[in-house]
């Protein structure tokens, strides 16, 4: 039987992590949690045995269930009627099948029925999802959106809602109108609270995910008056108290079973979740962080995809009396989408960890005061965790693009017909580089983690890590490249013009972020050569070459440009 987990050894890699063993730690509460709930680890060994248990169950689910299932969902695709949506049959199973398994609410707190499982193993079971069909990833990734409503809500908040989640129940993140997409601070959709205390949504919102779940946090204007980001709220929605409408699903070019809504909010009964006014502020960048991950990870899911299919169909494809693999425009070709595939999964999981120190400190300082060096700790990694995460959702996804781009390429006339699952890649994966922050929203996000010095101080810090003399010389070239890249910028930065900054952000992001999965990939093949050696070195030659087209472009470039050639309406 195929099993996505146990198939692929680089998750195995990745999951012992030597980072991981301080992870789990803090996650277990040093394994004091043992004490109350018996089927919590004992130590280090017993919780990542449990990782690895959970990790084959969904392997097996994915390549079993959900990956055949794929076709049909995508034919099928959810129904609408009656102001209510119904999914495909085939996503009906593949839900009731995660059910059965446990595999919902899993990163919540035991004594809410959950898992306590952190990002890193989460992200795992989201790519492995996402391989099989990444429709079906949205629908059931979704689930973590409870991590926002355990970090904001209340005690009473968290015992009716987080059971039902780790029960199975779907979420959903209502942010979007038709007015307000990329700019939320333009949300409209109102929020009253009559006398008795009782928040009621009115409204419309739009392009919303697995929109008609039977949980969601909604966006809302909860101040009257207002007109930015300032007089926004988060609340909690229950599907059961009716109220909203599902006017109707998008026809969408991709991931067809995860339907897109447009949601009427008519009276409906809510909860505010947390406090007031920081629904934009604090709450949604928790959302958007998390949702920004498992994009990622789907993106990383669909690139796998798309490097089995292309592997695949390239070895049985014959031509000219050979495999079509034996021609090198081929094998180049499936040799790049592996290394872009590796360093996309290597900046994935680097940076779940960042994601599971800074949150996990979070956590416990909710339970406790932190020392001074524990709460810099997680100041450290907080910063780590909001520059890494734009930075790996722009790669990823523009990554799942190009992969699924050459695995088509490679089938050639076959991959452009419907009868091959390449087809289907290619259409699912044109969405991740647009949602939860387009690409050029990301460097946006990321550009200030340039000019501050994060990614160049993390840079210097892998630097002077230890590395075999297999990537020595790998080494040495990622040098050159962060030397290009720290000249590319001072060049930049020289001008001291905001809008210059602003026009080659997209170069500096690039430039650091080939730097920073280069480094990462040299630190993978030098503990698993045989894993990740040949990756390592193609995409070193694919970033060194991206660098020295930036540096040289930036280093030409007349500013005057700009104005004059650029930005001509």
């Amino acid at each position: 039987m195929a099993n996505f987990y146990t198939d692929n050894k680089a998750l195995n890699y990745h999951l012992h992590h030597p980072l991981m063993e301080k992870i789990v730690a803090m996650k277990e509460r040093d394994y004091t949690q043992c004490e109350q709930f018996d089927y919590a680890p004992l130590d280090f060994e017993d919780a990542m045995d449990s990782y690895e248990r959970i990790l084959e169950i969904t392997g097996e689910i994915a390549a079993e269930i959900i990956a055949p299932n794929a076709e049909s969902v995508d034919k099928e695709g959810p129904h609408h009627a009656n102001g209510r949506v119904a999914y495909a049959s085939k996503t009906v199973e593949n839900l009731e099948a995660t059910r059965k398994a446990g595999l919902h609410g899993i990163s919540m707190p035991r004594k809410y029925g959950g898992l306590n499982i952190p990002n890193v193993t989460f992200s795992m079971l989201s790519e492995m999802i996402a391989q099989a069909d990444a429709g079906f990833q949205n629908v059931w990734s979704l689930q973590s959106c409870i991590d926002t409503l355990f970090e904001a809500g209340d005690e009473a908040q968290f015992e009716r809602y987080i059971p039902r989640a780790c029960n199975g129940e779907t979420m959903s993140m209502d942010l979007t109108e038709p007015d307000a997409g990329s700019d939320l601070q333009s949300v409209m959709l109102k929020a009253t609270q009559a006398d008795d205390g009782t928040w009621r949504l009115n409204g419309v919102k739009r392009f919303i995910t697995n929109g008609d779940s039977d949980l969601h946090l909604v966006l809302a204007r909860s101040e009257e008056g207002t007109k930015d980001g300032r007089g926004l709220s988060m609340f909690i929605y229950d599907k059961r108290n009716g109220g909203v409408t599902v006017r109707r699903i998008e026809d969408k070019m991709g991931i067809h079973g995860s339907p897109t809504c447009e949601l009427v909010f008519k009276n409906a009964k809510a909860e505010l979740c947390g406090s007031r006014r920081l629904g934009l502020i604090k709450y949604v960048m928790s959302l958007m962080n998390g949702a920004r991950l498992g994009i990622t990870a789907q993106s990383v899911g669909i690139s796998q995809a798309a490097y089995n299919e292309a592997v695949d169909y390239a070895r049985s494809r014959q031509q000219f009396g050979k495999p079509i693999i034996q021609f090198p425009a081929v094998s180049e070709m499936i040799a790049n989408i592996k290394a872009k595939l590796d360093a996309s999964r290597t900046i994935l999981y680097e940076t779940a960890r960042f994601v599971d120190v800074y949150k996990i400190w979070e956590q416990i300082a909710r339970e406790r005061a932190l020392t001074p060096e524990e709460r810099a700790e997680m100041k450290r990694y907080n910063r780590l965790a909001d520059a890494f995460t734009p930075l790996a959702k722009a790669f990823t996804t523009e990554y799942a693009n190009q992969n699924a781009y050459d695995c088509v390429q490679i089938h050639g006339g076959s991959g452009f017909m419907r009868d091959y699952t390449c087809e289907r890649l290619y259409r699912d994966a044109r969405i991740t580089n647009i949602y939860e922050g387009t690409t050029q929203l990301q460097v946006v996000a990321a550009i200030r983690h340039i000019t501050t010095g994060t990614y160049l101080n993390q840079i210097k810090e892998y630097a002077a890590g230890e590395y075999s003399e297999a990537v020595a010389p790998l080494k040495a070239r990622l040098e050159s490249m962060t030397a290009h890249f720290e000249h590319a910028l001072e060049t930049v930065k020289a001008a001291d013009d905001a809008d210059y900054v602003t026009f080659h952000a997209r170069r500096l992001v690039e430039m650091a972020g080939h730097v920073i999965m280069g480094y990462l990939l040299i630190g993978d093949a030098s503990r698993e050569p045989d894993l990740f050696l040949k990756s390592a070195k193609v995409y070193v030659n694919y970033g060194e070459a991206e660098v020295t087209r930036h540096c040289t472009f930036i280093e030409h470039f007349n500013r005057d440009d700009v104005a004059q050639a650029y930005l001509q309406a």
